[in-house]
C-alpha cells in the first residue's frame, strides 16, 4: 500500500514523512483545490527530503478554476515541468481537458514528452471527464502512470464503485489512485471496497496563532498543514486491516 499526501509547503512534506508517507504531492493553495507551488518548496523537498526515502512529486496547475488553459498558461505549465525536471523532482501531477469534457491529448502528449523520465499522474480533471472509461484508455496511451479520482463524485468514499469499476477494466496497465475524504477512519473501508493499492490524502489540520505585538494582541493568524499523526493513524489502520 502507497500513501500519498498533497503536502502545501516543506514543512506539511516533512510533516507527512514523519508520518511514514512514502510520496508526497507538492502544492500551495490547497484550500481552493491547489495550484503549483513555490520554486523554493520544490527544491527544498528534493535536496532535504528525497534522500530520506521519500517521492516527491509536484502539482503542475498554473490557477485554479477549470482546467482548460490558454496558450501562455500552456507555456507556464510546460517551463514548470522542466524545471521540476531540472530539481530531481520524481513526478509531476497535471491534466488539461477540452471545452467539451474529453482530456486535451495533444497538450498531454506534449507535456508528457517533456516530463520524461519523470512520473505523471492525470489529477482529478479526470472527475470532470464526460466519459471516464474512454478517457482512461486514452490516458493510457500516452504512457500516464497513474488517475488521481474521486470516481466522480465529492469523496473518494462516495465514488468507490466507480473507483473499482476503473480499477477492474485498467487491469494492471495504470494505478487508480483514490482522493478526496480520506481519512484514518474511512481508509480501510475505502481498501475494502476498491481493491486499490495507492491512496491520496491532505490529512491537513488548522493551525491558529495569536500575535504577540500589544498594538495587534487580538489578532489570530491560522493556516492548515498536514497533520504527521494522522498520516501515522492512516498507516496503521492500512497495515492493521
Amino acid at each position: 500500500m502507497t500513501i500519498e499526501v498533497c503536502a502545501n509547503s516543506f514543512m506539511s512534506a516533512s510533516e507527512a514523512h514523519k508520518g511514514g508517507a512514502q510520496r508526497v504531492e507538492l502544492c500551495q493553495n490547497l484550500e481552493n483545490g491547489g495550484t503549483t507551488p513555490s520554486a523554493a518548496t520544490i527544491q527544498l523537498s528534493t535536496e532535504l527530503l528525497k534522500p530520506k526515502g521519500l517521492e516527491v512529486f509536484v502539482l503542475i496547475r498554473p490557477r485554479v478554476g477549470n482546467f482548460q488553459y490558454s496558450e501562455h498558461e500552456f507555456e507556464v505549465m510546460k517551463r514548470n515541468v522542466l524545471f521540476c525536471k531540472k530539481n530531481n523532482v520524481d513526478g509531476v501531477v497535471l491534466g488539461i481537458l477540452t471545452p467539451e469534457g474529453s482530456v486535451d491529448l495533444d497538450r498531454m502528449a506534449k507535456l508528457v514528452k517533456l516530463a520524461q523520465p519523470m512520473q505523471v499522474t492525470f489529477h482529478r480533471a479526470f472527475d470532470y471527464v464526460t466519459n471516464p472509461f474512454e478517457a482512461m484508455e486514452q490516458i493510457i496511451k500516452l504512457g500516464i502512470q497513474r488517475i488521481l479520482t474521486s470516481g466522480q463524485r465529492v469523496t473518494a468514499l462516495e465514488g468507490s464503485d466507480k473507483i473499482s469499476q476503473l480499477i477492474k477494466r485498467a487491469k494492471g496497465r495504470i494505478v487508480i489512485m483514490p482522493g478526496s475524504g480520506i481519512n484514518s477512519k474511512n481508509i480501510n473501508k475505502l481498501a475494502d471496497l476498491t481493491k486499490a493499492k495507492e491512496f491520496h490524502l491532505s490529512a491537513k489540520k488548522k493551525i491558529t496563532e495569536s500575535s504577540n505585538h500589544k498594538e495587534v494582541e487580538n489578532l489570530e493568524y491560522s493556516y492548515f498543514q498536514t497533520d504527521g499523526k494522522e498520516v501515522e493513524r492512516v498507516v496503521k489502520m492500512l497495515n492493521s486491516g
